[in-house]
């Protein structure tokens, strides 16, 4: 008996389409959006704005991003309770095709420690066409560079690469960004991680 095809093995851009429908106008309602916090949410307010890009320097315009990370206080929603009462859901996923510029831009707190020892982060799932088997990062920040330095997982990665991982502050109309691009293939490769 042959075997068909898994969705990890299927190349193509319908991961967007099909996870992300309202961001492509479609009538079904998305289970989940760029947005990781409410307006209500306690802690600092930042929005992660970036590009997937190709080997050949050119952004990606149908990767599917997920993001997923603790609150300011170090800690992961315990419940629907919980996200209903703060607003912060610790998740979110975008396309980046629906964007005039091909970005993935997701409204969240700024994480804290989840343990001990660890940088503030965020983690990150890239699924994109040209990929059979979808791709693990973190983010972390430019800002924290004391945590960073203490941080096991940064501290595995070559001291070379290690900035690949670090997202640039910056201000836009009075809001605070993050500048973070992923780089699939090249010099500047982003790392990604073997989970």
């Amino acid at each position: 008996m042959a075997l068909k095809e898994t969705p990890s093995q299927t190349v193509g851009p319908y991961f967007a389409y099909g996870l992300c429908p309202q961001q492509y106008d479609f009538d079904l309602k998305s289970l989940f959006t760029p947005d990781m916090a409410g307006p209500e949410t306690p802690g600092e307010h930042i929005t992660l704005i970036g590009r997937v890009i190709d080997g050949d320097g050119n952004p990606v315009f149908d990767a599917m991003l997920e993001f997923s990370q603790v609150d300011a206080n170090g800690r992961y929603p315990a419940s629907r309770e919980a996200i209903a009462q703060n607003g912060f859901r610790g998740f979110a996923r975008v396309g980046t095709g629906t964007d005039s510029q091909h970005r993935f831009v997701v409204r969240t707190v700024k994480p804290g420690s989840e343990n001990a020892g660890e940088a503030p982060h965020v983690n990150v799932i890239v699924m994109m066409r040209g990929l059979l088997t979808h791709a693990f990062t973190r983010i972390y920040f430019e800002d924290e560079a004391a945590a960073n330095a203490e941080d096991p997982v940064l501290a595995a990665v070559p001291a070379a690469r290690r900035d690949t991982l670090i997202a640039r502050r910056c201000k836009q109309a009075g809001s605070i960004v993050y500048q973070f691009d992923i780089r699939m293939q090249g010099e500047q490769e982003t790392v990604f991680f073997d989970l």
